[in-house]
């Protein structure tokens, strides 16, 4: 019997690739860490995207999905949360793909391993013609299954970047984890909105998220007068760190800047430039000092928000033959065209099974993973590498050699935005950014399950 292709991951990108599976009558496997599908998208449910429905939806998934008959498509050009695309579409096509003939979708399956059948990284005789072992770790305990192929989708969401400025958690971040948090906080909740109400909060990382995450802080601070925030960056001075504004040529992100900009001025925020953290360390009373490298601190924080990107998880990788770059830990063919000092989100030429294929035969990175620590990965992107991919493993290098994408060319960043009505969107089409229904956010395709 023909080893299915293992798939690792049930978000939008490893559902993808299943659903392009599907359609080539293709045995695969999806592997899920987490308990249904889009697990972490689900970790960012409040988030409205920047991108309409018709850009968020794979196409043969689309194909799939309306061959049903039962399934009710979203209005293409509405900008859902990551809860609505997680609810309307990433659940729907999961539970289609677990019963289509050869296909399955497996969740609390997380992928600790991933080798050749017999042979450690070493072994160069006969490598090729071997299936893969993947190596899960699942609710029956360990497991070792054989694949034709591997495609892994698992995003990097579940590795942020870390507060310290080496790389690695600064001395003390650890030990006060439970006063950090990383990634974009649900200000809207009232329960988290409670932990940073009148508080002092940093805030660490330049981004569109780290800017969100300011114009969520002062709309807080305009309820609760005591909030304050000191903003941390590594850079000498903020600079052009709001964009472009009016001039901006994505619009939504202009206005990002613009609101941020208002807040980072209006006399909540301190600007903490040149401020690399070196450690986190508890005060007398309890709050926290924060110190850079240079000795330079920030005094009495109660609260730290640190979004500063995320990285892809290499580990379960060690036993395969990987070509990355030095750098950015993406696809090395790729990573010219994806490097955040020359490109954004709207840019990246479309590619696919040529640009994403690693030393080790069969074996594709691809989603956010294939960026590494390059941010602003477009889901239409993604749903392309894996067109290729599966056309590529299916032998019909003819399609897999197609560009089938063809990106606005107003830009794709540019969708819903700032606003509180989710009709009052933009007409210039979304992308790769995304919004909680108040303020706008990046939003980046992390790991959906491993």
């Amino acid at each position: 019997m023909q080893h299915p292709v293992v798939i690792i991951g049930a978000g939008p990108i490893g559902l993808a690739a299943a659903a392009n599976a599907a359609e080539r009558r293709m045995p695969f496997l999806v592997l899920e860490a987490g308990a249904d599908a889009g697990a972490t998208v689900g970790e960012w449910a409040h988030v409205r995207l920047f991108s309409s429905w018709a850009e968020l939806i794979d196409p043969a998934a689309r194909r799939l999905l309306e061959a049903t008959g039962s399934w009710t498509a979203p209005d293409d050009a509405a900008y859902p949360t990551g809860g609505e695309w997680r609810s309307a579409y990433l659940q729907p096509l999961a539970d289609l793909l677990a019963t289509v003939h050869g296909g399955e979708v497996r969740y609390r399956s997380r992928v600790v391993g991933v080798g050749r059948s017999g042979r450690d990284l070493m072994v160069d005789s006969g490598r090729e013609a071997d299936p893969f072992a993947v190596h899960t770790d699942g609710p029956s305990g360990p497991e070792r299954i054989l694949g034709s192929a591997v495609v892994d989708a698992s995003g990097t969401w579940t590795r942020p970047n870390p507060l310290g400025a080496d790389g690695y958690p600064a001395l003390g971040e650890t030990a006060h984890a439970d006063r950090l948090t990383y990634g974009i906080p649900d200000l809207r909740d009232p329960a988290v909105a409670a932990t940073y109400a009148g508080k002092h909060v940093a805030v660490a990382g330049k981004g569109a998220s780290a800017q969100g995450v300011l114009v969520g802080l002062a709309r807080l601070a305009e309820a609760h007068p005591g909030t304050r925030v000191s903003w941390l960056l590594r850079r000498p001075s903020v600079g052009d760190a709001f964009g472009g504004g009016d001039n901006d040529q994505l619009e939504q992100r202009g206005k990002l800047g613009q609101d941020a900009k208002a807040a980072a001025t209006g006399g909540l925020v301190t600007d903490v430039t040149q401020f690399r953290t070196e450690s986190v360390t508890a005060q007398a009373d309890g709050r926290l000092t924060l110190t850079s490298i240079d000795g330079q601190q920030v005094t009495d924080v109660d609260e730290v928000i640190v979004v500063t990107g995320f990285r892809p998880d290499l580990g379960f990788l060690s036993e395969v033959r990987l070509d990355l770059d030095p750098a950015l830990g993406a696809a090395r063919v790729l990573a010219e065209q994806i490097h955040p000092d020359h490109h954004s989100c709207g840019d990246v030429a479309p590619h696919g099974y040529r640009e994403l294929a690693q030393p080790e035969q069969d074996l594709y990175l691809v989603g956010m993973k294939s960026y590494g620590r390059a941010p602003s990965f477009l889901a239409m992107t993604g749903f392309e590498q894996v067109r290729s991919v599966m056309a590529a493993l299916d032998g019909d290098l003819e399609a897999a050699g197609r560009v089938e994408l063809v990106l606005p060319e107003t830009g794709v960043c540019n969708g819903a935005g700032a606003f509180d009505d989710p009709d009052a969107v933009s007409d210039a089409g979304g992308g790769c950014c995304g919004a909680p229904a108040v303020e706008p956010q990046l939003v980046t395709l992390g790991r959906s399950g491993r």
